[in-house]
Formats: C-alpha cells, sequence, structure tokens
C-alpha cells in the first residue's frame, strides 16, 4: 500500500471515532444497579418478631441437629377413604391448625 492509502484509512479511522455519542452520566448504570439491589436502607421493621418464628426455637434446632438429635416430625393423615373426617381432624369453627 502507498503512503497516501494509509494516511487515508487513519484519517477516516479518526473521523469515525469522533462520531461516537459522549456518555455524560457515565457511571448512572453503575448506580441504579446499586441502588435497585438495597431494598429498604431505613427499615421500619426492624427488630419486629416475625410471625410464627422465634430465634431461640431456631437456635436449639440448629444445635440438636449438630449433636445428631433431629427430631422426626409427627405423622399427620390427611386422607379418608370414605370421605369422612380422619380421626385427627374435628369439625368446630375455631381456628386453623394446632
Amino acid at each position: 500500500m502507498n503512503r497516501k492509502m494509509i494516511l487515508s484509512i487513519a484519517l477516516i479511522g479518526l473521523a469515525v471515532a469522533g462520531c461516537t455519542p459522549v456518555d455524560y452520566g457515565f457511571g448512572e448504570t453503575h448506580r441504579l444497579n446499586i441502588a435497585q439491589q438495597v431494598i429498604d436502607p431505613d427499615p421500619q421493621h426492624e427488630g419486629a418478631e416475625i410471625e410464627g418464628g422465634s430465634g431461640m426455637r431456631a437456635a436449639d434446632a440448629v444445635d440438636r441437629y449438630n449433636r445428631g438429635e433431629v427430631r422426626q416430625p409427627a405423622s399427620v393423615n390427611t386422607t379418608s377413604a370414605t370421605g369422612g373426617s380422619s380421626s385427627g381432624a374435628s369439625s368446630s369453627s375455631g381456628p386453623g391448625p394446632r
């Protein structure tokens, strides 16, 4: 290739490179991604007990698991062949399972 051809290609490359858009919000996408991953920076429910949960009971369960003393859950029969209520079910209209 001759010298003029190389110079022409270099100038065209510079001209095309100068046409790229300038991102004035550089870094905004990164900050937006971080902000979307922070659910609630000032939680009002912090320290509130979760319904049905107890940290002491959970810690005791983990300790029992680590010692190999896992309690097996009680089996529950929830089906009936005759369509009636099973022996453990009651027909009262009180609160749900105990």
